[in-house]
């Protein structure tokens, strides 16, 4: 069975979402919402840099609405909670990697209730939040018992990420130390990530604290430093660590951790990605412990990485990849917890569809 999709927004994660529903063999691309009137009207092939496919991409909710999808992969810069709703109450599944991986009783029952009374899904996932924060953990805790501590964490070059007005005017990399402790990425990055940590928390069973423990350091330049958003001069920040931690008995049993410097050295403190270099790590321990860590999630170079990084490709991959168990499911919001695992597809030169044709 095809299930048509419509891919809401074409920024890094978007794009990559359209190579992905293009490539699916149980998938088809039948509608596109863009943010820009520049965009509107314009081949979604052309959008993402190749032949045109056939589909239009619109500005306009209600002709996006129209082409009449199974689900809608939800993926602009920041969510609108009301355009999500708007998105669910016309009948669309929704998956999307900004959230609602594991929301507030409050939140889920309003859900609930919207994606019933619409019989349709929502569905969060993606990568770090989204997936190796609490899908991984939770899987490879399989293999422990008494387990006390669950850790995921990134370590990344934040200078592959190909959006200098956000790193610099939202992340405030190249700012003071102290007008850096303002950003809001606190508090955004702050709900994804705190989903994914009281997620691994109860399904663990931890009796933890009301109040997750939030830490955010930066790091100073000590030479100029060359990035997307210019030159970094010496004493302005140049890294960043936000790091989540669930509470009981007044230490740490679950963490997520984000590390994001330009470059690997030159920082005060002295940062840097070591031996292992960019990565993301999942460790249970328990008896036994595990550690797991992710490579090829970076790219090998900047230059390639603002061409096309492979860390946001894996996030529209793992969007893409759940649609059509989304699509399958009951109504309602939907949790790792809730659906069954759920993979990738072969190549379709490689698919056993291709035996009919």
């Amino acid at each position: 069975m095809t299930y048509r999709v419509v891919q809401w927004a074409t920024g890094g994660v978007g794009k990559a979402a359209i190579e992905g529903v293009l490539a699916h063999p149980d998938l088809e691309l039948v509608g596109c919402w863009v943010h820009s009137a520049e965009k509107h009207g314009v081949d979604v092939g052309e959008l993402i840099g190749r032949e045109p496919v056939g589909v239009l991409a619109s500005s306009d909710i209600d002709d996006v609405l129209a082409a009449d999808a199974d689900c809608a992969i939800y993926s602009p810069l920041m969510a609108d909670p009301a355009v999500v709703d708007r998105i669910i109450a016309s009948g669309c599944n929704l998956v999307t990697p900004l959230g609602w991986f594991f929301p507030a009783a409050d939140e889920r029952q309003r859900i609930d209730v919207l994606c019933r009374d619409s019989g349709v899904t929502l569905h969060g996932t993606g990568i770090h939040p989204g997936g190796i924060t609490e899908r991984f953990p939770l899987i490879v805790s399989a293999l422990s018992g008494s387990i006390t501590h669950v850790r995921a964490e990134e370590f990344s070059d934040i200078r592959t990420y190909g959006a200098p007005d956000v790193i610099r005017d939202w992340m405030l990399f190249g700012a003071t130390p102290e007008v850096a402790t303002t950003s809001i990425m606190v508090a955004a990055l702050g709900d994804g990530f705190g989903q994914s940590v009281r997620m691994v928390a109860a399904e663990l069973g931890f009796d933890i604290e009301a109040e997750l423990r939030t830490t955010h350091e930066v790091a100073v330049a000590t030479v100029p430093i060359d990035s997307p958003i210019g030159i970094i001069e010496p004493g302005l920040v140049a890294a960043q660590r936000f790091q989540w931690e669930a509470i009981v008995d007044g230490r740490p049993v679950v963490t997520a951790a984000v590390n994001w410097l330009m470059g690997d050295g030159s920082l005060d403190p002295a940062w840097e990605f070591g031996p292992a270099g960019e990565r993301f790590e999942v460790e249970v321990t328990g008896d036994p412990g595990t550690k797991l860590v992710f490579k090829n999630l970076h790219p090998p170079n900047i230059e390639e990485g603002l061409r096309r990084n492979p860390g946001i490709v894996a996030t529209a991959m793992h969007c893409v990849n759940a649609v059509p168990y989304v699509v399958r499911a009951d109504a309602g919001l939907k949790t790792y917890l809730d659906l069954p695992p759920y993979a990738g597809r072969a190549a379709q030169s490689l698919h056993t569809s291709r035996r009919g044709s």
